[in-house]
């Protein structure tokens, strides 16, 4: 089985260390590590820089592909991209790739609010920016693009949040909860004590399913999508689809990412008040939907939306549901680029 965190599976990325860096819950990580990827020139001026992190178990590599490209919306011909992966992910410092004690189930937990307390530390220290053009983010992308704009108002001139909560309710709560004891509940998760990764595979087979069957809509397995993108059964579609995108990922990175986006609430510092957190942002924002999304329903996001300043709903249509973001649908890919250039185009 190839190495799903390999550099050569994940095309080239670079690192941004950041020593000891302390965490929200009062721990720290002891040499912490960034991984991102760049795309495009960054201006003399400084004033083309975007900034997308990743989402649940996703790389760099996914947002290059489904993203960017010369004429997109996020053409590097224009603007410089930093792709930055969440602390976690694989890439980024992470339970597999952190050496003994603190490994494996003794990595920390930690909170959203980490991860863009980490990024601004990237973009202002690597690259001297003092302003991002657009955050954005699909998921957890956007679960991060919330936190970006109310932790740094005046640094974020433009946010695209993209099917996801500033805050998750108790429904995603529950969901999320559903897909880490799917890892967890195998005996060889063993507390996340495991030897090999791949040990874990039925509860990580379990995952996968449970995961496709909430991020896909009905109509999507009613309609048997699948056969348009050359799959032979519905079978042959989960397995080498959704079981093959996580069977060579890391059992204990993804509990940590998926307990990271169950309790993600950009109002803790706003002592629990929503509303509060949620005007603080400065930043022209378009909340994107998606219309059937099974992980993220449209009314909870409308009813954050209406809570941001200056900001506009936007809602796509799509078969694939949340999984839309993966990129295989390509009018959902022409529409959330049509959106992102209207976005960018604000003055």
């Amino acid at each position: 089985m190839s190495d799903y965190y390999s550099q050569e599976f994940h095309g080239p990325y670079e690192t941004f260390e950041l020593g000891d860096f302390p965490l929200e819950n009062g721990a720290r990580i002891r040499g912490l590590k960034l991984a991102y990827a760049t795309f495009g020139t960054l201006s003399p001026e400084k004033d083309n820089a975007i900034l997308f992190p990743s989402w649940y178990s996703g790389t760099s590599k996914i947002l290059e592909q489904a993203y960017i490209g010369a004429g997109r919306a996020l053409d590097p011909g224009k603007y410089f991209i930093i792709l930055v992966n969440q602390i976690g992910n694989g890439l980024s410092s992470s339970p597999h790739n952190t050496p003994p004690p603190f490994n494996a189930a003794r990595f920390p937990a930690l909170a959203v609010a980490d991860d863009v307390r980490a990024q601004y530390r990237l973009v202002t220290e690597k690259f001297g920016l003092e302003q991002l053009q657009l955050v954005l983010g699909g998921s957890m992308g956007a679960q991060q693009t919330y936190q970006w704009a109310v932790q740094y108002p005046n640094f974020v001139r433009r946010a695209a949040p993209i099917a996801g909560l500033a805050r998750t309710t108790p429904h995603n709560r529950l969901l999320v909860s559903t897909f880490i004891e799917a890892i967890t509940s195998d005996p060889a998760f063993d507390g996340g004590w495991y030897e090999r990764a791949q040990s874990v595979h039925r509860g990580l087979r379990r995952h996968a399913r449970a995961f496709v069957a909430a991020g896909l809509t009905p109509a999507f397995f009613n309609q048997e999508a699948w056969r348009d993108s050359g799959f032979s059964s519905l079978e042959d579609f989960i397995i080498a689809f959704a079981e093959n995108h996580f069977l060579p990922q890391d059992p204990n990175n993804l509990v940590l990412l998926a307990s990271k986006w169950r309790d993600a609430d950009v109002s803790r510092a706003s002592q629990g008040v929503l509303a509060e957190a949620l005007a603080r942002i400065k930043a022209k924002t378009f909340v994107i939907a998606i219309q059937d999304d099974g992980f993220f329903p449209l009314e909870d996001i409308a009813a954050e939306q209406a809570l941001v300043p200056n900001s506009e709903l936007k809602i796509i249509p799509s078969i694939w549901g949340h999984l839309a973001l993966f990129g295989l649908d390509q009018g959902f890919n022409k529409a959330i680029d049509a959106i992102l250039a209207e976005l960018l185009a604000v003055a």
